[in-house]
């Protein structure tokens, strides 16, 4: 295929002046010596881009650097949008090319289709199209990886992870499945051994994202199975804080699944080189050590880890994190982490008043995308304020999360709800209460609403 050479990135490099000439254009050199210092300055890595580089963006041949290259490119050629240098992702328009041809022919197919000609019912259908599915050939893998596929498994976790964080794992489950094997075949094809660690990070951080919804989805084994390929790819990366990502996502199942010691060991595991991984890093590890103890019901050790957590969580930047992760670590993110281990405290006999506040400036705080998050905030909150505060007031929050959680799937949510309505048992006298726990009954298919039985996997979290 002809190749359109980009007027637009030559246009902005030659307006732009040389540093060392002034009466003269940046040089193609200039500029690639300039993204190597920018990238090395701001993300850590090196990079070996070249004046030969630079000319294959002019000559259209690549028309689409990765994420890094971009923003170097921009910022050192002071543009705020990557089409004003004429970049353009061929692969998403090819993408929206073929829905909308496939828009066109279903039209096509509804308007001169008349019901009942194939003779299908229903249930033969479904049957017919899981054995075409069966079948059907797999996506090919290419033969060599660059750094634009690196980038679109980076794109492929954030894409999942706020999948998932919106409406629930269950129904990411099977297509991140899909999405994994496929990335996995790229580790076998050629690639540039600079590029190889990148590609290895890349993978396991999708497979980090993986085995969370898995995970969440109740197929613990299928999720503890992919977490350990995901620290394959971090030892095989060198990736310090990747493996940090996979054990404290093993921390967190040994812990929902009745192991907190088990899930304490993988946390201070990960933290055994604590200098090699990122303050956000240490921040989400001692949350989730805080969790573990609290669990295991050693109190002053459940303080001490979530003051830790605290005072590095004072320390971490956006800046210091890979900027492809699915889930950023803010403020309410680090709220909802510390105020869950402080509700079992609670439960416990100590003060609530601190687990009350930060699960509710958590549930305040998270974005629309992470409505799972704040339908577990908000449920724990009912839970923690049914039992050691005002019911009536218990009975509001939880109807607010149950209008968040009806949307959703998720099995680890269905627990949390099930949790709230056994507390809000002791108070069923009341009306509210007791309208609460019947919608819960409702939600969740079950006779009884102190008891959980048939399970439909629409509630909360990751």
């Amino acid at each position: 295929m002809e190749k359109t050479p980009n007027d637009k990135f030559r246009g902005v490099r030659e307006r732009t002046k040389s540093p060392d000439h002034p009466d003269e254009c940046l040089s193609r050199q200039e500029l690639a010596d300039k993204a190597n210092a920018w990238i090395w300055e701001h993300h850590g890595k090196r990079y070996d881009l070249n004046k030969n580089y630079v000319g294959k963006i002019e000559q259209g041949i690549i028309r689409w650097p990765d994420a890094v290259r971009r923003a170097a490119f921009r910022a050192i050629l002071k543009v705020p949008k990557d089409s004003e240098l004429g970049f353009i992702n061929a692969r998403a328009r090819s993408r929206r090319a073929v829905v909308k041809l496939d828009d066109v022919k279903r039209r096509h197919l509804i308007e001169t289709t008349t019901f009942g000609v194939s003779g299908l019912v229903l249930g033969e259908a479904v049957a017919e199209l899981v054995e075409i599915l069966q079948v059907s050939e797999p996506t090919p893998i290419p033969r060599r990886v660059g750094a634009s596929d690196i980038e679109h498994i980076h794109i492929a976790t954030r894409e999942f992870g706020s999948w998932s964080g919106t409406y629930g794992p269950e129904l990411a489950r099977d297509a991140v499945m899909g999405q994994l094997r496929w990335s996995a075949g790229l580790l076998k094809a050629t690639c540039p051994e600079r590029l190889r660690p990148e590609l290895f990070s890349a993978v396991g951080y999708l497979a980090v994202v993986a085995g969370a919804i898995a995970g969440y989805a109740n197929a613990h084994e299928q999720s503890r199975r992919v977490f350990g390929f995901a620290l394959y790819c971090a030892e095989q990366a060198k990736d310090w804080n990747l493996r940090a990502e996979v054990l404290s996502s093993l921390a967190k199942q040994e812990i929902r699944t009745g192991q907190p010691d088990e899930g304490l060991t993988r946390a201070e595991l990960a933290l055994v080189r604590a200098d090699r991984i990122t303050p956000t890093q240490r921040t989400l590890l001692h949350t989730d050590r805080a969790r573990a103890l609290a669990k295991m019901h050693r109190v002053q050790e459940t303080l001490r880890a979530i003051g830790t957590a605290d005072e590095h969580f004072t320390h971490a930047t956006p800046d210091d994190d890979p900027p492809f992760l699915a889930c950023k670590y803010t403020s309410a993110r680090h709220g909802q982490l510390t105020g869950r281990p402080l509700v079992d405290l609670a439960l416990l006999g100590h003060d609530p008043g601190e687990a009350a506040q930060r699960l509710a400036a958590a549930a305040a705080g998270h974005s629309e995308s992470l409505r799972c998050d704040r339908a577990v905030c908000l449920t724990k909150l009912a839970s923690l304020t049914m039992v050691t505060g005002d019911p009536l007031h218990a009975a509001t929050i939880g109807h607010q999360a149950l209008d968040i959680t009806g949307t959703l799937r998720s099995h680890d949510a269905a627990e949390d709800l099930r949790e709230l309505s056994r507390y809000a048992a002791a108070h069923q006298h009341l009306e509210e209460v007791e309208h609460l726990r019947q919608q819960i009954a409702t939600l969740l298919c079950t006779d009884n609403p102190g008891e959980g039985s048939s399970l439909n996997p629409s509630s909360t979290s990751l």
